[in-house]
């Protein structure tokens, strides 16, 4: 009984440290995969978020700024007439 014990400890064990090892690969696979993608995305010339959101801003302020321009345009042309 002794030795089955003996047994099933070592196989208990070596399945614990096969589990380490292959946790440990699945870490490094994705710590890999992530540079690969980071390298990829720097290589292109997307923007930022952050970038996106300031000219998307301005672009909301020049088509408000260009509808008062159209509307003072349209009142002078009323005057006018």
């Amino acid at each position: 009984m002794q030795t089955r014990n003996k047994v099933f400890d070592d196989l208990s064990q070596l399945m614990t440290n096969a589990m380490g090892v292959a946790q440990g690969a699945r870490e490094e696979a994705e710590t890999a995969f992530k540079g690969m993608i980071d390298r990829w995305l720097a290589e292109r010339d997307f923007v930022t978020r952050e970038e996106f959101d300031a000219v998307r801003g301005m672009a909301q302020k020049a088509r408000e700024e260009n509808e008062a321009l159209k509307a003072r345009i349209a009142a002078l042309e009323d005057k006018i007439k």
